[in-house]
């Protein structure tokens, strides 16, 4: 039951927050963000040991079950989803919001859809929360959104509504090859899948795959974004960033390598190479950026890219280190999008060219802005470079006769993420004092927040044995 409440404390939560109005909704919405965190922490805690299961009937017609799974995988993606989504609320407290109830009603809701994705273990209950994650946050873009908001989220609901239903009829097909009670399950689809010869599995792959690729996204089906990105508001953008592209690359982990093996190594090499060009272009992209908001969105693609890379090349270390920098990404940039926020409400612009100077008018936002800046190009000693360090291992180590080219080539990543992250240092945190006028340095929850992002950003890269415990037992599983 416990399980269940990770998906109904937000769920209901969130209905309850369309019915009041002003600090009651924000109140009622931060209330449900910390038990939501609490719970995911003691199912985190508690995988140490063993998996939890939860599972009733549901449409026996259809043959599926609400069934819910909690892993090492999911479990840690739960908690992530549960300390961003706080994290979010807490630095938002007194950031004023119109319509507020509806507001943070979407937000919950797209809460409730995303714990239901990382816990289903049945596929129809997986699709169904996939497109509870999606509704909320096409809605909280299009009314909060910047000037060309419309666009961006059509281009946005479009490419993932698409994606969606190309992964539903895969999952269709699949659950006809052996029709039953239970012919969603995952157990079900996974012996449907890996049942089917490989010219069939080389097509059901597409089908699947592209609905998380679009996701996460990887090139080419990259372009909505950045728009998205830089016209959503912050918490939406922290959303969309930190826990949705998640919801494609742990869909990759569940739904596609265990399914369908022989397509998965049949199109390995060429997602490998579509995820490093993608890294070096995005990363280029990213180089050229004067809006901070641009610039973040454009390196997280390189960044998923390289996790796209890893997961493909198919070796323990690899599938490990993907787990790993899930988290420790989802983190990082929860923190970068947080300070871009504070930036732009003090100063009125997210332009590098016009910032300069923060070490001077706030120094303690530009300790937070260089601490987790330099987490997100992997320096040792901070959350990012663990997780790095397995990704780039995990490629040298795949059976492709490439295997150095990818690993040297997706290392470009590596190098020109130090470019364009202290170039940005460099024009906002020490440019010219004259341009960043004094201003109010963190506020109390401001301060929270970041200090709870900079605290796991130094413990996890000191210590990471407790990530890398939870996560280790689904690796070796996917790998064996």
């Amino acid at each position: 039951m416990i399980l269940v409440l990770l998906i109904l404390v937000p769920l209901i939560t969130g209905i309850f927050s369309f019915l009041t109005k002003g600090d009651g909704a924000k109140g009622l919405a931060l209330i449900s963000s910390i038990i939501t965190m609490a719970i995911s922490a003691f199912v985190s805690a508690g995988n140490f040991s063993a998996p939890m299961h939860f599972i009733t009937p549901w449409i026996p017609n259809l043959g599926t079950q609400f069934s819910l799974l909690a892993d090492g995988m999911s479990s840690m993606l739960c908690l992530l989803t549960g300390i961003v989504v706080q994290v979010v609320m807490t630095v938002s407290w007194n950031k004023p919001v119109e319509k507020a109830g509806a507001f943070y009603g979407l937000m919950l809701l797209s809460q409730a859809g995303l714990m239901g994705v990382f816990l289903a273990n049945d596929a129809l209950v997986f699709y169904v929360f996939w497109e509870l994650a999606l509704i909320p946050v096409y809605f909280l873009c299009s009314t909060w959104g910047g000037e060309k908001r419309i666009a961006a989220t059509f281009k946005f609901f479009i490419y993932t509504f698409v994606g969606s239903l190309m992964m539903l009829a895969g999952l269709i097909y699949l659950s006809m090859q052996n029709p039953g009670a239970n012919s969603y399950s995952w157990s079900n689809i996974m012996h449907a899948g890996s049942s089917l010869p490989a010219s069939q599995q080389a097509w059901v792959f597409w089908l699947i795959f592209i609905a998380f690729a679009i996701k996460m996204p990887i090139f080419p089906f990259h372009t909505w974004q950045p728009d998205t990105y830089e016209q959503s508001p912050t918490p939406v953008t922290i959303i969309l960033s930190a826990l949705m592209v998640k919801m494609g690359m742990f869909a990759t982990l569940r739904w596609l390598i265990p399914i369908l093996p022989q397509g998965v190594a049949f199109w390995s090499q060429t997602i490998i190479i579509l995820s490093i060009i993608g890294i070096v272009y995005a990363s280029c992209l990213a180089i050229v950026q004067t809006d901070i908001k641009r610039m973040i969105a454009y390196s997280s693609i390189a960044h998923m890219g390289l996790m796209s890379a890893a997961v493909f090349a198919n070796t323990n270390m690899g599938m490990h280190g993907v787990m790993v920098q899930m988290f420790n990404h989802g983190i990082t940039i929860t923190g970068l999008w947080l300070v871009v926020s504070m930036v732009e409400n003090r100063w009125g612009t997210r332009d590098m060219t016009k910032l300069g100077g923060m070490a001077t008018s706030a120094p303690l936002m530009a300790i937070c802005l260089v601490i987790i800046s330099l987490a997100s190009i992997g320096l040792p000693l901070t959350n990012g470079f663990i997780g790095e360090f397995m990704l780039f291992n995990g490629l040298f180590q795949t059976n492709s006769y490439y295997h150095i080219t990818f690993m040297v080539v997706a290392g470009l990543g590596i190098i020109l993420g130090a470019v364009y992250t202290l170039n940005m240092l460099q024009k906002t945190v020490y440019g010219e004092t004259v341009k960043m006028k004094i201003t109010k340095d963190l506020g109390s929850n401001e301060y929270l927040g970041l200090a709870i992002i900079i605290i796991l950003i130094v413990f996890l890269g000191v210590y990471p044995k407790p990530l890398l415990d939870l996560t280790s037992g689904i690796a070796t599983a996917l790998v064996p």
